[in-house]
């Protein structure tokens, strides 16, 4: 994870400012950094979005594949993930500096994502134990400025909601067997409901409060921090406690109903602007120096 070198002044002067609900720049404990999401960024996949978050970018790309189920769950489909940490993202990233945090951030995504409470999983199946649909998610991290989970969550749900995955005809063999054909229309597509798709919120512990979306030196002034996904309704699918220290269970009570509160409150606004931005199809503004 990137990290900055805080000086003892500036800790107590970050510490006494979220002690009176006056962060550094000028945010209250519980607001986010300014967002901003683009859908459709990526032409070669099933569904894409970048997302930036302060300072840090995210882009994510969906692709569908054809696979065979697990044996566990023969009438569901799955998801994998991949994380790739750019090195231009932040120095520390350099050669092999960002495959330990992709390990953790997908080993993260998976346990967030890949359940029947987020992901409809059997809407992905095509044939029951002989065929179904595989979404390889693959996120690649281009800018870091801290709260890294966050803006991959939103990323991976606005890509989930642009992604169009072709309809499938079954038809039966000379042979008896079963032939698979998918559509060649573009617009002959299933779209998945992200309605649960959930969202992560991290809450870090910083003196005798929490913040939400913390910058890099916010995060260097944390003793510890909670991940928290929440889903439209306000309820819970994981949670993970990160960093070397300890939180006690009031904080931990505290942490967990404030991350449902903020959690809750951003998908509906997250919901209508992707609808929104849809919507505007062909018409949306694109702004470029080759007109």
């Amino acid at each position: 994870m990137a990290t900055v070198q805080v000086s003892e002044a500036e800790k107590v002067y970050i510490l006494h400012g979220i002690r009176d609900d006056l962060r550094v720049d000028g945010r209250g404990c519980e607001d986010y950094r300014h967002m901003e999401i683009e859908t459709d960024v990526v032409s070669n996949t099933d569904g894409s979005a970048k997302v930036t978050l302060g300072d840090t970018a995210v882009l994510v790309g969906v692709k569908a594949d054809i696979g065979k189920p697990r044996p566990k769950v023969p009438n569901e489909g799955y998801v994998e993930f991949f994380v790739d940490c750019s090195a231009n993202a932040t120095p520390e990233f350099e050669g092999r500096g960002g495959e330990e945090l992709g390990t953790e951030l997908s080993n993260t995504l998976y346990k967030v994502f890949n359940n029947k409470h987020s992901v409809d999983l059997k809407s992905l199946c095509i044939s029951a134990g002989e065929h179904c649909w595989v979404l390889y998610v693959d996120v690649l991290l281009l800018q870091c400025d801290g709260n890294l989970y966050d803006a991959i969550s939103v990323a991976i749900k606005a890509a989930l909601f642009n992604t169009k995955i072709p309809r499938v005809h079954i038809s039966a063999d000379e042979e008896g067997g079963k032939e698979i054909e998918l559509s060649d229309d573009p617009y002959d597509c299933v779209r998945l409901n992200v309605e649960n798709v959930p969202c992560i919120v991290t809450l870090c512990k910083v003196g005798h409060r929490h913040v939400v979306d913390a910058t890099l030196q916010e995060k260097a002034c944390s003793v510890a921090s909670l991940i928290i996904s929440v889903t439209h309704k306000g309820t819970i699918t994981c949670t993970r406690k990160v960093g070397g220290g300890s939180l006690d269970p009031e904080s931990i009570f505290e942490m967990t109903e404030a991350g449902k509160r903020v959690g809750k409150a951003l998908h509906a606004p997250l919901m209508k602007l992707l609808q929104q931005e849809e919507s505007l199809g062909k018409a949306r503004q694109k702004v470029g120096f080759l007109g």
